[in-house]
């Protein structure tokens, strides 16, 4: 495998250093040239001797890459509802899902399977009901019996009886699936004017989900269904952030969340056993930011006795939810600072920074999340407005989780070009690229995800070396142990030797 060389910023500094003082009026071009190097040298996957098998693929990748940016669209300048299917004609996207991507490390429980499996899937199955809230929301329950009203909801019907009078149930589908995703073929700016709406549809999505994917034997099959997915798309490996709820059963019983983390684990198992090359899946427990101390606290208690009694599929914690609404990690420091105070090893995955405001205490969440020894950090959109935090994460190692998509979508940047993660890999900063919730915005694994970062981040200069150091990343930042690292990145090693022969023409 190749190696990653140690970014030269010694030597930057003193090229730097002699040019500050030497006066020199006349530029050299020798000189003009060991500076664009140096500065090349810098960038994610700058470092990266490639074969020269890889070496000609890089030359394929460069030419694909020119053509795109020549297109009267251009797909990361534009929004991705608007842009998804000229990413799909695109030969890079072509290649990137081709490509071994390793590790996704930024993903949610409910939002990992695409909806219209969840429709002809799911809401097709027996016992299954439905009612109308209040806000034209839906929500969904199975039973044995006629289920109790919800408040703020319309009566429930039975989904077999309602279809069984319909002669043509695609319309009553598509709505269906309208409430599952953000995803539209409207001008999304005019559907979702503001952060606030586009936010207030997002957390109705995921209550419209909840009954359904909470139904044990649903919920077993909807994991299996997102592994499949992710692999399907040349993941070999999940990091999952999963709320653990309570699962229940058609008589209306529930199970706990330990019951919840063992069917994780068993479903895991199974699915690498029927695949060999996935290298399998660990769950990050989150909690929603909007509960208060004493339920952060209790959940903490029962964070560390989950990572006690599942270590092998129990990753960390963190907390999950609308940064800018929910309270600051500082508000829960008590209760955040219980594993270390104890001397329990209870690691932390941290959403930060996923935000655009500036100088309030939710901006203070990058600084507060290093402070409380974050393995990973969650977008981390606010980065280059913090120096301090930066460089702390850089010297710690401690790698963003990018998701381009979820950014523009949920409406901090409208051109990906413009994105602060565009800035971090031009200094080689530790970043891994993940997808969030793919299902809800029309996207799937981490293919898309790849082609924003590749061609809306990168511009010209990123190449094949990119690529294969943000893959590499996503093993080397994840939550595995260096032994099982080293293992992950033999199996993407095999993969990518593969992937490099098959297409370097």
């Amino acid at each position: 495998m190749a190696v990653l060389l140690q970014r030269p910023h010694a030597a930057v500094a003193c090229l730097l250093l002699y040019f500050l003082s030497s006066g020199l009026s006349i530029p050299d071009p020798r000189q003009r040239e060991a500076l664009i190097q140096l500065e090349a040298s810098m960038q994610t996957g700058g470092q990266m001797v490639l074969t020269d098998a890889e070496q000609r693929l890089d030359t394929l990748l460069l030419k694909r890459k020119l053509e795109e940016m020549d297109r009267a669209q251009f797909p990361p300048a534009m929004h991705f509802f608007k842009a998804r299917d000229l990413i799909r004609t695109s030969p890079i996207f072509n290649l990137l899902q081709k490509m071994p991507k390793g590790g996704a490390l930024h993903v949610h429980d409910f939002a990992m399977v695409d909806v219209e499996w969840i429709v002809k899937n799911v809401t097709y199955r027996p016992h299954c009901y439905m009612c109308y809230t209040d806000s034209q929301s839906i929500r969904f329950i199975f039973s044995s019996r006629w289920p109790k009203a919800l408040p703020h909801c319309s009566s429930w019907t039975l989904l077999e009886n309602l279809r069984a009078k319909m002669m043509n149930t695609t319309d009553f589908d598509n709505s269906i699936m309208g409430n599952m995703t953000l995803f539209t073929d409207q001008d999304p700016e005019a559907v979702y004017p503001s952060q606030d709406v586009i936010w207030d549809v997002f957390e109705q999505v995921f209550l419209a989900l909840w009954g359904l994917v909470t139904y044990a034997p649903v919920f077993r099959d909807y994991y299996y269904q997102g592994l499949t997915q992710f692999y399907l798309d040349n993941v070999m490996y999940l990091e999952l952030r999963a709320l653990l709820p309570e699962i229940y059963e058609l008589d209306g019983s529930y199970h706990d969340r330990a019951w919840t983390l063992k069917t994780y684990q068993e479903v895991t198992r199974r699915f690498t056993a029927d695949h060999p090359d996935f290298f399998g899946a660990r769950i990050i427990f989150t909690i929603h930011r909007g509960v208060n101390a004493t339920v952060m606290e209790r959940t903490v208690e029962e964070a560390m006795a989950l990572q006690r009694d599942f270590p092998d599929i129990m990753a960390g914690f963190d907390t999950v939810g609308r940064e800018d609404k929910g309270r600051p990690l500082w508000y829960f420091r008590d209760a955040l600072s219980l594993p270390a105070g104890r001397g329990v090893n209870l690691p932390f995955f941290f959403h930060a920074g996923e935000t655009d405001l500036e100088g309030t205490e939710v901006d203070q969440n990058l600084l507060d999340a290093l402070l409380l020894n974050t393995s990973r950090i969650g977008h981390g959109f606010a980065l280059l407005r913090h120096p301090v935090a930066k460089e702390l994460s850089r010297k710690r190692g401690v790698a963003l989780e990018v998701c381009p998509i979820s950014n523009q979508v949920l409406k901090l940047v409208n051109d990906l070009r413009n994105h602060p993660a565009a800035a971090l890999m031009t200094e080689g900063h530790p970043l891994v690229i993940s997808s969030d919730d793919p299902a809800l915005f029309g996207a799937s694994g981490l293919s898309y995800d790849f082609y924003e970062a590749f061609v809306g981040f990168g511009g010209i200069r990123s190449h094949l070396g990119s690529l294969k150091e943000l893959a590499i990343n996503s093993i080397k930042y994840s939550s595995l142990t260096p032994v099982l690292q080293e293992k992950a990145l033999a199996l993407w090693q095999r993969r990518w030797e593969k992937f490099v022969s098959e297409n370097a023409f």
